[in-house]
């Protein structure tokens, strides 16, 4: 019997971990589905005119993971959760440049509704599916904003980057941080009121 996707890329990650470069090959297709699924919740609340593509987020966040040097990788929710940071990174890097270029005209966010795009779970912490909105959103703003966030409260910004740019539960968060669930909840509350406070000054 085939276990479970979780479970066989923790697998391969392991065995990737312990050397088994072939492990590399069977992970990408296990986790290429899921990363574009995160890429294109956040390429559709970008400016209608931008140039960077679904699937060229989802290669250069892919070969930045595989390059990182003495990661010890055991689980899939660690996977996603750096996959969060290189996701941030480059589209970070994008929005500078763009606005740069543009000598930055920045839209008003209401990052509630960002959010909202993103809360994934209900309840009872269980992943479901959310409609994923349409809005103009200025990465750089809100790296700006998360990085404000980290200073005062390093894990509510953690868990920010993991929700917001790594897509992922309130259940896989808690299990990269090493807190309980409620933990997480509680948190995400709060960071979410301290950035819509600072993205709407």
């Amino acid at each position: 019997m085939k276990p479970p996707p979780d479970m066989e890329i923790t697998r391969l990650l392991l065995d990737w971990s312990g050397g088994n470069s072939a492990a590399l090959s069977a992970l990408y297709p296990l986790v290429y589905d899921e990363l574009r699924s995160i890429a294109q919740r956040k390429l559709n609340r970008e400016r209608p005119d931008h140039t960077l593509q679904r699937t060229a987020l989802v290669h250069e966040a892919f070969l930045r993971l595989v390059d990182q040097k003495n990661v010890n990788w055991h689980s899939r929710a660690q996977f996603f959760g750096l996959a969060a940071q290189m996701m941030r990174r480059i589209l970070v890097d994008y929005a500078r440049k763009r606005n740069a270029s543009k000598r930055g005209s920045h839209a008003m966010i209401d990052i509630e509704a960002v959010l909202a795009g993103d809360d994934t779970d209900n309840m009872e912490g269980s992943a479901a599916p959310a409609p994923v909105q349409e809005i103009d959103v200025d990465f750089e703003a809100v790296d700006a904003a998360l990085e404000r966030l980290e200073k005062l409260d390093q894990r509510q910004g953690k868990i920010v980057e993991l929700r917001f740019f790594g897509g992922l539960s309130l259940d896989e968060a808690a299990e990269i941080m090493g807190v309980s669930v409620s933990t997480v909840k509680r948190e995400w509350v709060f960071a979410r009121a301290w950035l819509q406070r600072e993205l709407s000054d």
